[in-house]
């Protein structure tokens, strides 16, 4: 079992064994009630019961659903680097920024299509919580730039994260535009993404 993040919503972080796993339920919980009953039906008291714990354990955690969902948008932005860092390692080091933005692309359809929870949270822009400066593509620009600029032998300078900014801001759009089109996102809406990407990539980091 992957430990979960200390996120900045947490009340208190689990120290033991058991109270980590605990977080998890609780949070996989969350998860499952966002996808059947969507944000505004969640309670504190219902993922409580899914997650089999006390009420009393959630709120040791969390003070408030919207803490819980923060919670859970920062665990699925840890899962997203972990699967990007993985899928890296498998491509190796040929196709250079091309392959990157291949992968990150991938990895984000995946979690889209498979995670629960993840439409309506994904990495917090649906559920605004938190503070302004924590914005979520600003988190997601964030995390690439330190994950890729080892990759693709650039300085992890403000020029190469405002790059990422408006890759990941434009790639948000239309992945959600996608997936309004069709269940599991519309094809053709996917590929005019990746071609876009391409095309503002490759004047920046050719």
């Amino acid at each position: 079992m992957k430990p979960v993040p200390q996120a900045t919503s947490l009340r208190r972080a689990p120290v033991q064994r058991r109270s980590a796993e605990r977080l998890t339920r609780i949070l996989d919980a969350c998860a499952d009630l966002l996808d059947e009953v969507g944000y505004d039906a969640l309670s504190t008291r219902a993922v409580a019961q899914r997650a089999g714990v006390p009420i009393g354990s959630v709120y040791r955690f969390f003070g408030n659903k919207r803490q819980m969902a923060d919670a859970l948008a920062q665990r699925n932005l840890e899962r997203f680097t972990e699967g990007v860092t993985d899928r890296l390692k498998e491509s190796g080091e040929e196709g250079g920024w091309r392959t990157a933005m291949d992968v990150v692309l991938d990895e984000y359809l995946a979690m889209k299509r498979t995670a629960p929870g993840f439409s309506l949270v994904d990495f917090g822009n649906q559920i605004p919580v938190g503070a302004r400066h924590a914005e979520p593509n600003h988190r997601v620009a964030d995390r690439l730039t330190e994950l890729l600029s080892g990759y693709l032998s650039r300085e992890p300078d403000d020029d190469l994260r405002r790059t990422f900014l408006i890759a990941v801001e434009t790639a948000d759009t239309l992945v959600h535009l996608a997936f309004r089109m069709a269940p599991e996102g519309d094809e053709r809406i996917i590929q005019e993404a990746r071609e876009l990407l391409r095309a503002y990539l490759a004047r920046v980091l050719d």
